[in-house]
């Protein structure tokens, strides 16, 4: 019998009551112990704690002979790595320590020469590499291996299994703070300053002589890791140690298999009792584990158990239906599944492993995959649309012209660009793939060729993958895992509905996102952004005869033309929405965006118009501006053009007076005065009563302004008097706080990150000191002024997490994002909310 030995302090035996801590041992150690106190078969093991492993990474010594002690005299042994979240990897473990020539030549006498050789072998191998660096080479000749140490290391290969543990603690100790190994375990989201616990256990060794009963390894899981749905997968291997059985040749699967011997016909007793530790396991550490199991003469032993490795969508699903078993509560279901990974749910992403030569690589605007023929213009892409071809839409940068390609294509890809950028905020509510600022990429569009990173030329019509969670492109095609909406999916939502705290609306344009808006939960839309209603052949025709009318009658006949397609499209919206909210900004861009800007397509306009080319062209240079962005745009384009607002306004209210269930909110964009918000709020009072009178019909609306100028954000109380609603657009403010082109800024803001000049790049994530502070001016202005006000977040930062906790410290009421992000930000807020109340949002507390 065993007694507790006296250990060295940092060094502690685990057992069912010992102060084995997370934090202070690592998440193996603990997970050790937890299995212990099931009443697993768990080798006896001790925890060396993160102190100890520190100080032998400075050159620190420790007691091994005391270590050793505890596992009885020639007993060898595994050092595993135990840090804090599994998930951040370690030092390669290192199996049958203790191993010398002594003892080489008792095992070669119980369990015969070749198999001692076998472990003799694995462990120098394993010895040399921690140690020293030392690559022995694969032959499992001893006395080569040990000649190629001691010639690379300049010093024997050690026979004392004390000085030998000594050794390899302190290199799995130094190795933890390798830079490699620092960027390594940063990547998986490891803190700066994570600590590396080490574990010693007894060797079971999985090799012995059959005579005496079965010997192995193997792993065994009880859910699939990309599905999350029950299955049984593992791998066992004869004769094996560690993970061997998942490489090895001869492996036995677990469950019965036509493809030949199961774990479960040849060893039944064995697969019965891991499957009662697997529901142990579940049921008793709330969670799908792997189990990493041992045969030793036909004893079954459990080494280690790790949550099982898993996909964003069986993260998922293992979290409903824990909470649906009555597992874990319902709320923690919710907290397990991170807000940003739903993306790899709601989107295509390239098969992990998949192959493929990359071409370009730039900034990942929008997630998701897809693979299509290299398209270079817009018409190009529209036309492939038409055949039901899918393509990929390449540009310098996208413009509002590129909209009816853009949602033909099935992903875009521009070489300038941020993640603001006109193309990203297009694809990211279209739910497209994008790549921006891909700028190894030449274009050359009249040729129909791009030129690639490495001088590969690709010709129009040539197959790409373009990789929007990484920032890739790639040639030719790859496989792709498709996106799955389940039940499960919508349960955790619906969970996460019930504690949030905060709305959540979406940014829509058409009626198909409006449709995926609503299937993904949102609670309307927060910002209809008209312009790109204008867009069809037949409407930007129209619209172009509009622009250029010479007098407001020809002006007015020509949106007496466009208000039934605006009528029908807002009566779509309404009926989409379906009694839920729609706020719908008037026309923002300047009118120059509405027209071609190279020759030919002056030409084929002037044509359309029957208009002179010279006079196309001179109306088109009279309309260009300097710096569009603080041009004739917004609310100063409905001032100086009054009837365009007018046109919108009556289509808005005859549609919600035709649906008769619908209170439209009505925007006024890039307002800075309050003056301007009274002259655009009296003309459209002007056009509801007449709405009102001509349909015989109540009608209710609610007027509001986009806050996108600092000078807003700071006159929000006056503004407020005169609006039901706030929205900000982050997108423009942060570009006026910054004095940023969000098109242009790409080309240098990941050097201003990585010197630190920004801690992020300001576009992506809300820049929470000074646009944060403009948008806490404004809401504080706009309450005091006016208690009732309701605020909201509608630029594309609305789904980033960060912002909505922004915003909900900040009341705000809402926040809106595009499509595709509705879920994320639905998810987000309800963990900030349980956050908030207290709630774990990390692992299940120790017990």
């Amino acid at each position: 019998m065993q007694h507790d030995p006296v250990l060295p302090p940092g060094a502690t035996l685990i057992t069912p009551t010992a102060p084995i801590r997370i934090a202070a041992h690592g998440a193996r150690a603990k997970c050790l112990q937890r299995l212990i106190r099931l009443g697993l078969p768990v080798p006896r093991t001790v925890a060396l704690d993160a102190a100890t492993v520190a100080m032998l990474a400075e050159g620190g010594t420790i007691d091994t002979r005391a270590v050793l002690a505890a596992f009885g005299p020639d007993t060898l042994v595994s050092i595993r790595p135990s840090s804090g979240q599994h998930e951040w990897g370690g030092p390669a473990s290192v199996l049958n320590a203790g191993m010398n020539d002594a003892r080489h030549a008792v095992l070669s006498g119980r369990i015969g020469a070749d198999k001692a050789l076998r472990l003799h072998a694995r462990f120098i191998r394993s010895y040399a590499m921690v140690v020293a660096g030392v690559d022995c080479g694969g032959a499992d000749d001893i006395p080569a291996m040990l000649a190629a140490f001691e010639a690379a290391h300049g010093r024997p290969f050690p026979q004392d299994p004390a000085v030998q543990l000594a050794d390899v603690l302190r290199g799995m100790a130094a190795a933890w703070n390798a830079p490699t190994a620092r960027l390594l375990r940063a990547a998986r989201g490891a803190p700066d300053d994570a600590a590396l616990g080490l574990v010693v256990q007894q060797m079971v060794l999985g090799v012995g002589d059959p005579a005496l009963g079965e010997d192995g390894a193997g792993v065994i899981q009880f859910v699939d890791g990309e599905t999350g749905r029950p299955r049984i997968v593992g791998r066992y291997l004869s004769q094996s140690q560690g993970r061997d059985a998942l490489q090895g040749q001869g492996a036995l699967y677990l469950t019965s298999d036509p493809r030949g011997p199961a774990l479960q016909d040849v060893y039944p007793q064995v697969f019965m009792d891991l499957q009662h530790y697997g529901t142990l396991c579940r049921t008793r550490l709330r969670e799908e584990m792997q189990i990493e199991f041992t045969l030793q003469d036909g004893a079954l032993y459990v080494l280690d158990a790790v949550g099982v490795q898993r996909s964003t969508r069986a993260a998922l699903r293992i979290a409903v239906t824990l909470a649906t078993d009555g597992i874990i509560p319902e709320a923690e279901a919710v907290s397990r599944v991170q807000p940003r990974a739903l993306l790899n749910v709601l989107h295509r992403r390239i098969r992990p492993g998949a192959g493929g030569a990359e071409i370009g690589r730039g900034i990942a605007a929008s997630p998701g995959a897809a693979t299509g023929a290299l398209v270079l213009t817009a018409a190009d892409a529209h036309a492939a649309g038409a055949r039901g071809e899918a393509c990929i839409l390449v540009r310098s940068e996208t413009v509002p012209e590129d909209v009816l390609g853009m949602h033909a294509a099935a992903g875009i890809l521009t070489v300038r660009g941020g993640v603001s950028s006109h193309a990203a905020v297009i694809a990211r509510g279209l739910g497209l793939p994008c790549v921006v600022g891909a700028a190894g990429l030449s274009l050359d569009a009249g040729q129909g060729l791009m030129v690639a990173s490495d001088g590969r030329v690709l010709h129009s019509g040539q197959t790409v993958t373009l990789d929007g969670h990484g920032g890739r492109v790639i040639a030719g095609a790859v496989p792709l895992v498709e996106p799955m909406l389940d039940d499960a999916f919508a349960t955790l939502l619906s969970w996460a509905d019930e504690v949030r705290d905060i709305g959540v609306r979406a940014n829509c344009d058409t009626p198909s996102e409006a449709q995926t808006a609503a299937r993904f939960g949102a609670e309307g839309i927060g910002l209809c952004r008209t312009e790109h209603m204008f867009f069809e052949p037949d409407r930007l025709a129209v619209m172009r005869e509009m622009i250029f009318a010479e007098d407001p009658q020809d002006r007015a006949r020509a949106l007496a033309r466009l208000l039934p397609v605006q009528r029908a499209d807002f009566t779509e919206l309404f009926a989409i929405m379906a009694g839920r909210p729609v706020c719908i900004r008037l026309l923002d861009p300047p009118l120059h965006e509405f027209l071609p800007s190279d020759a030919d397509g002056i030409a084929a306009m002037a044509a359309a118009l029957h208009i002179a080319p010279d006079a196309a062209r001179r109306r088109a240079a009279a309309l260009a501006e300097a710096n569009p962005m603080l041009g004739m745009r917004g609310v100063r384009l409905g001032i100086a053009i009054p009837e365009i607002y007018d046109m919108q306004a009556r289509a808005i209210f005859e549609a919600a007076a035709a649906q008769g269930d619908v209170v439209p909110e009505v925007m006024i964009p890039l307002v800075s005065a309050r003056r301007e918000v009274d002259l655009v709020a009296a003309r459209i009072a002007a056009v509801a009563r007449s709405v009102r009178d001509e349909m015989g019909v109540p009608l209710e609306y609610r007027l509001g302004v986009m806050v996108e100028t600092p000078r807003a954000a700071l006159r929000a109380d006056e503004i407020a008097e005169a609006a039901s609603f706030l929205s900000f657009g982050t997108n423009d403010l942060t570009q006026m706080t910054y004095g940023l082109s969000r098109d242009d800024a790409g080309r240098f803001l990941s050097s201003y990150v990585a010197q630190g000049v920004f801690a992020d790049d300001p576009f992506l994530r809300l820049d929470m000191d000074g646009v944060g502070e403009l948008l806490r001016i404004g809401a504080e202005r706009g309450r005091r002024a006016r208690p009732d006000v309701t605020l909201s977040i509608c630029g594309e930062h609305g789904g980033d997490p960060d912002s909505i906790d922004f915003s909900r410290a900040a009341g705000f009421d809402y926040v809106s994002c595009s499509p595709f992000r509705v879920p994320v930000a639905r998810l987000a807020a309800a963990h900030l909310a349980i956050r908030d109340r207290g709630g774990s949002l990390t692992a299940p507390p120790e017990r």
